[in-house]
């Protein structure tokens, strides 16, 4: 059963008759290092986000296998990355970023963790010129695609995908969709606003505004591989995912347990998060049995 405020939020997408125009990134003034500091920990693996680095996990595990070499696309400051690298020791991965600030940060906190099994590359995901054609066994990116200026940046990025990916190989690529309604937009950048840093609130009330609609997504598809396929949230495609079929060999149960673990740990608020998360791909048609 859905929570009521997400309920409320699906009736006014439904029923909205407007459209809220894409508006690019802006660049966040982060000049002062306690709000620096802040902000950076509210985006940690056991911050606000916890849900949704969980969720996402879960299904790129769906699709590796020890010994292959997997690649995080704007890895950013490797967050998503560090949870996935930690849960498959056995697994090589190569954390991808335009931003050298950002690999800095990147670097630091895989060194933090002690991951032997992540490396980073400064590279344009719309290229991926440092990578080899048919040279990596999987490809994932959570929460990053609206970062691209453009749909033609978009379908680039699908293409270099397909490029580099050997065939049949794994893809799992999860990003916002536009919503139709500001009201929509303000409540969820808003909805944790008194437990969060300002800036990391304002940092998700932009990604929204940047994300880019269903139709572009449709068009920027047909860049990818066939065997990927295409899923939004039902009644709410606020968020959508290009995911492979599984391709996991053996999933072993300590890996199964871990997930389990770290969902059964998370705070309440969190665990409806989740819950909401879980319900609405899944009528959407995707899911993983990796988490409860």
């Amino acid at each position: 059963m859905l929570s009521v405020p997400f309920l409320k939020v699906i009736l006014r997408e439904i029923f909205s008759s407007g459209r809220v125009e894409r508006i690019t990134e802006p660049d966040l003034v982060m000049d002062d290092p306690e709000k620096v500091l802040a902000y950076t920990r509210a985006g940690r693996e056991d911050g606000v986000m916890a849900p949704v680095y969980l969720f996402h996990a879960a299904h790129v595990c769906d699709l590796i296998n020890p010994g292959e070499t997997v690649v995080d696309l704007a890895c950013g400051p490797a967050t998503q990355l560090g949870l996935i690298a930690r849960l498959n020791p056995e697994i090589n991965f190569i954390g991808v970023d335009l931003s050298q600030p950002m690999l800095d940060k990147a670097d630091a906190y895989i060194n933090e963790q002690k991951l032997l099994n992540v490396k980073t590359v400064k590279d344009n995901i719309a290229e991926l010129a440092k990578f080899e054609d048919n040279s990596v066994d999987a490809v994932f990116s959570t929460m990053a695609l609206h970062h691209l200026p453009d749909q033609s940046a978009l379908k680039e990025t699908f293409s270099a995908i397909k490029r580099i990916l050997k065939p049949g190989g794994g893809v799992y690529l999860a990003d916002f969709a536009r919503l139709k309604s500001a009201k929509s937009i303000n409540y969820f950048a808003y909805q944790y606003a008194d437990r969060q840093p300002e800036l990391f609130t304002l940092d998700y009330y932009y990604s929204l505004n940047a994300a880019f609609s269903l139709r572009d997504f449709n068009e920027a598809k047909k860049q990818l591989p066939t065997h990927v396929n295409f899923y939004k949230l039902f009644l709410l495609p606020f968020m959508v995912a290009f995911k492979s079929n599984p391709r996991r060999q053996c999933i072993p149960d300590s890996l199964m347990n871990t997930l389990r673990n770290i969902e059964n740990q998370l705070p309440g608020h969190h665990k409806v998060d989740i819950k909401d998360l879980k319900e609405t791909f899944r009528l959407g048609g995707l899911k993983t049995d990796l988490l409860q």
